[in-house]
């Protein structure tokens, strides 16, 4: 048997960087990138965090910073560092020595290695039955790559409620009381990706007692801890662990073999982790002048999300536009779900030079106050067709 077309298909292009690779061909000076979830200053270029320049200049200044190999679980300034920022300095886990830490390559990285885990060992009463793993509907799109390619089970729980643009939390409770029990929740600890609703604290305790209630284990995807409102603490309120796993009890000689599990899973994928960004953020977290301007940082950049998020609102508004558009500044994060439907998305591309994802879901990073007010009136336009 020889490869071929024919066993081998072609598949289409990742839907995000598709859209990145056409912005970046458009020809037209005005085009607006609200597409790929990264952070932009207000003139639309990359920031470099002041706490990441510094931390860069005292890594390569230091006589003993080097590039050797880590260990397999890790660079553990970072890893201890991050625990604490998930969990808070005063966890009664970690005090406790219940929770197993281990380095990943990325967020994708680390949520691969937690479904790896799940699959080979979390069994439903000690039965070889795996786990059926809930993602919200939408929810990211790599997320179903992610867990599919590792041949777990798949099913939805309700999450936007499109017609009201608000959180459908009869739904996501329904869903939680009707799963088999024993299930894994995916859930997204704040600034959910790609709506930009996440449920109050009212809301967050409903689905948490639901989750214990009905046996279930919540598995949180935490990428914006700090980024979303721009506090540490508020972003981190719903949160259990994302790379972190918290022990039930203290148990010496499972937290050991738990451990030993993991590395196995790293050491067959990458090896070892990579080092240079851990200890970038080791630095940061454990250096307390550097963790405050790090802490400004995200201030800075929450607050200039929430800034476009108003001005675009107001704008829209402004111009009359057909609907209610208080939804975007009710969200938070980088993302909002904007209720634009798929054909008015491409309008937006091909009349436009506007570029966001097919479901509506726009990057607010993207926006600044010199293209705040075309994006408003090309929204505008498209809607009113």
């Amino acid at each position: 048997m020889s490869f071929s077309t024919q066993n081998i298909p072609q598949l289409p292009p990742d839907p995000l960087f598709g859209l990145k690779a056409r912005y970046t061909a458009d020809s037209r000076s005005d085009k607006v990138d609200l597409g790929i979830g990264a952070y932009r200053d207000n003139d639309g270029k990359p920031w470099v965090l002041p706490a990441v320049s510094r931390a860069e200049t005292l890594l390569k200044e230091d006589p003993l910073y080097n590039h050797e190999y880590l260990p397999i679980s890790g660079f553990a300034e970072f890893t201890s560092a991050a625990a604490k920022v998930i969990l808070g300095d005063d966890s009664p886990a970690l005090k406790e020595n219940r929770v197993v830490s281990i380095q990943s390559l990325s967020g994708t990285g680390a949520l691969h290695v937690v479904g790896a885990f799940v699959k080979k060992f979390y069994k439903i009463n000690s039965t070889d039955k795996e786990p059926v793993i809930y993602l919200s509907d939408p929810t990211w799109a790599n997320h179903v790559q992610i867990f599919d390619t590792l041949g777990l089970q798949i099913a939805k729980y309700p999450y936007w409620n499109d017609a009201t643009k608000s959180l459908d939390l009869a739904g996501f409770l329904d869903a939680i009381k009707s799963a088999p029990k024993h299930s894994v929740f995916l859930l997204h600890a704040c600034a959910h990706n790609p709506t930009g609703l996440d449920p109050t604290q009212d809301e967050w305790k409903q689905i948490l007692d639901a989750l214990a209630q009905y046996q279930h284990l919540p598995l949180f995807d935490s990428a914006y801890q700090g980024f979303a409102s721009g506090s540490l603490d508020k972003d981190n309120w719903a949160r259990v662990g994302a790379v972190h796993l918290v022990l039930p009890e203290k148990d010496e000689k499972l937290s050991k073999a738990v451990s030993s599990q993991l590395q196995k899973i790293i050491r067959s994928e990458i090896s070892n982790p990579p080092a240079y960004g851990a200890k970038v953020v080791g630095k940061i977290l454990n250096s307390p002048d550097l963790r405050k301007q790090w802490e400004a940082d995200l201030i800075t950049m929450s607050t200039r999300i929430h800034k476009m998020r108003v001005a675009l609102r107001d704008e829209l508004v402004r111009l009359g536009t057909p609907g209610n558009w208080d939804h975007i500044v009710n969200q938070q994060g980088m993302f909002s779900f904007t209720g634009l439907k798929k054909e008015q998305v491409a309008k937006l591309e091909s009349d436009h030079g506007i570029y966001l994802v097919g479901s509506g879901r726009a990057s607010i990073a993207g926006l600044n106050e010199n293209n705040v007010k075309r994006v408003a009136a090309a929204i505008d336009q498209v809607v009113r067709v």
